[in-house]
């Protein structure tokens, strides 16, 4: 039962976050926040078109990013 009231308190919380985050945001740049975006109790999912970080393709970013401070 107190699980379901943090759930409660933690749903009014995060559309509060989400409210004064979309106030707050610019328009042009970054898409609107949901209050799932704050809220710790809802599970995220996966994005399916993420690249899994692997050790054969760490190398390309190690390349991309270090290789611009050495020039």
């Amino acid at each position: 039962m107190a699980e379901g009231h943090h759930k409660d308190l933690w749903q009014h919380t995060s559309t509060i976050l989400a409210l004064i985050a979309n106030v707050n945001r610019d328009p042009k740049k970054n898409r609107p926040f949901k209050p799932a975006d704050f809220n710790p109790y809802l599970k995220k999912t996966s994005r399916p078109d993420a690249i899994v970080i692997t050790s054969e393709n760490i190398s390309i970013l190690r390349n991309a990013f270090l290789a611009e401070r050495h020039t």
